[in-house]
């Protein structure tokens, strides 16, 4: 990992923290994703939100294959989950992700898990 997405990363582990402290496991995926880009933007940390990525097959480009959660600096792409486990699938949704964006970094975050840390997960291309 390259010094500038090891910080970025710390970063949105952070302010991910402090949301789940604040917030607590149980609540919906759409709660957690407002208020971690409110705590990014507290925290001046740059982001997207719901970006459309495009997805290519052969010729054809599907512009709304599927949407990013996050996508923090152009960088490291987040998935949000409030799920009782985290399954490989979800892996291999993220990794999927960063295959189509050209990143090579990406969080998998379960805040349905008690203690954050817990339920997160660091994905590399």
């Amino acid at each position: 990992m390259n010094p500038e997405t090891n910080v970025l990363t710390e970063l949105v582990i952070g302010a991910a923290i402090e949301v789940h402290r604040e917030l607590g496991p149980g609540l919906l995926e759409s709660a957690y994703q407002r208020a971690l880009a409110h705590e990014f933007t507290l925290r001046k940390i740059s982001f997207e939100q719901q970006k459309p990525c495009p997805v290519q097959y052969k010729d054809l480009v599907i512009d709304d294959a599927y949407r990013l959660d996050f996508l923090v600096n152009g960088l490291v792409v987040v998935e949000l989950k409030a799920v009782d486990a985290l399954l490989e699938v979800h892996d291999a949704q993220v990794l999927t992700y960063l295959r189509f964006t050209n990143c090579h970094i990406g969080l998998l975050m379960n805040f349905r898990s008690t203690i954050l840390t817990k339920g997160l997960r660091r994905l590399a291309l």
